[in-house]
């Protein structure tokens, strides 16, 4: 199990050094060397478990569609090269939304035939570059498509070109990141006075426009409205091709992932479930006569990614006991800011990585950054805390420490990924090395020190 494996981990870190001992940032002499810098905070990654929700996803789609299936991985959810290697061994490609992110799939060797470029601010620089390498791209409104017109009447491109569109059916349960939402900054409004005819218009006057993109799932959104969503890119795809007597989009993108569950170490929605939920709503969009792009992100990643943190103090404010760890907003962004859309669990560890148990009390738990809001919980019901306990903080792989915040010049932790043996012996390989002092340094200028005051 995921979760028998995460504690092996857990463990293993300890002993291993990769976390700081406590009251202190350097790891034990005594101990066994460890590769990057050990520090108070530092993330692990289930090898096992992304290549096995891989192989889940892939599986999912091959039984339910007649036609060829491009999985690509959205590069914001976890924007680490050894990451996008790994799931390019395992069959996914990468959905970028910027020079950075197609750089990064670049570096981990994901071809340019299994990459998508989506943005909704591409300069022509980017479109440029992107119809040079034979990189799929999806407009995001009418006055891109007037850029690929004249780099398409420039010179020849393999690059497939598609059509962003929002079929506006609403918000999920957090409205920040909902994408088919009446008034969404992203695609044509299909719903808009004369945008649906308009659409049309623009694929029948573009022979090269062939594909139709869509994107309405995300964390708390429904599968049921996810499902619409391809749905009405599909009926549209079928409105153009019968318009233009032929099969003009060929594929159909539905970008856009899966919620994930942060309540337990259960994996659910599937992407099985949510497979078969398209074959019974949309059973015309799997009969092989269309090719489908995906671009999922957070579930494939978030239950893979642990994050273990000392408890540098605890105290009482309130008669409420704080623990105050390592871990907080730097790391855990939307947590912090948004508790109640993003809330994360918390598991209680001892300073050697074994769960604590025992009667627990309400506390708080708090990061280490300088306002009040910074917790990583609060009122959560939990054994109570002690200095140099560890915090574990699952289902951190997507969007937590593999895109962190540099609030207070916090640096970012070592990341490790890990595999277990059947004899339960668990193997480290550095993803990203600790930040250091030096490297912050640069990132914030020091090389320009004397600029403004020369």
């Amino acid at each position: 199990m995921a979760s028998s494996r995460r504690d092996l981990a857990v463990r293993a870190a300890v002993a291993r050094g990769l976390l700081a001992p406590a009251g202190t940032a350097e790891p034990d002499p005594a101990g066994p060397a460890s590769p990057g810098s050990a520090g108070p905070v530092v993330a692990l990654l289930d090898v096992d478990g992304i290549r096995a929700s891989a192989a889940a996803l892939t599986s999912a789609f091959a039984a339910v569609t007649g036609g060829g299936t491009l999985h690509t991985f959205a590069v914001k959810a976890c924007p680490l090269v050894p990451v996008l290697r790994l799931l390019a061994d395992a069959g996914i490609g990468a959905e970028v939304a910027s020079p950075g992110e197609l750089a990064l799939a670049r570096a981990a060797g994901v071809p340019p035939s299994r990459t998508v470029l989506d943005s909704p601010a591409k300069t022509r620089a980017e479109l440029r570059e992107a119809l040079a390498l034979g990189i799929a791209v999806n407009a995001d409104n009418f006055q891109e498509l007037a850029r690929l017109d004249a780099l398409v009447a420039a010179g020849p491109t393999a690059a497939p070109l598609g059509l962003r569109v929002n079929p506006q059916l609403g918000a999920g349960s957090i409205g920040a990141t909902s994408t088919a939402t009446a008034t969404s900054k992203f695609g044509v409004a299909l719903r808009d006075e004369g945008a649906r005819d308009a659409v049309v218009r623009a694929f029948l006057d573009r022979p090269w426009l062939t594909r139709l993109h869509t994107h309405t799932g995300s964390q708390g959104v429904p599968l049921a409205l996810m499902a619409e969503g391809a749905r009405a890119a599909y009926e549209l795809a079928e409105e153009i091709n019968a318009k233009a007597d032929r099969r003009q989009i060929d594929t159909l993108d539905l970008g856009g992932g899966l919620p994930v569950n942060f309540a337990s170490d259960e994996e659910t929605p599937t992407h099985a479930a949510y497979a078969r939920l398209l074959a019974d709503t949309v059973p015309g969009l799997l009969d092989g006569r269309y090719r489908l792009v995906t671009e999922f992100g957070r579930s494939l990643l978030a239950k893979h990614g642990t994050v273990l943190a000392r408890v540098e103090y605890t105290k009482t404010s309130g008669g409420r006991p704080i623990a105050v760890t390592h871990a907080g907003v730097q790391l855990a962004t939307r947590t912090v800011y948004a508790p109640e859309a993003w809330p994360l669990r918390i598991l209680a560890h001892d300073a050697e990585g074994r769960p604590r148990t025992g009667g627990e009390v309400v506390q708080d738990v708090a990061g280490p950054a300088c306002f009040s809001g910074d917790l990583l919980a609060a009122g959560r019901s939990l054994p109570l805390l002690r200095p140099g306990d560890v915090v574990v903080v699952p289902d951190t792989g997507a969007y937590a420490f593999a895109t962190p915040y540099a609030y207070n010049s916090l640096p970012r932790p070592a990341v490790h990924g890990y595999t277990v043996a059947d004899d339960g012996t668990v193997s480290f390989a550095t993803v990203r090395e600790a930040q250091t002092a030096e490297d912050l340094l640069r990132e914030s200028g020091a090389a320009h020190a004397d600029a403004l005051v020369r």
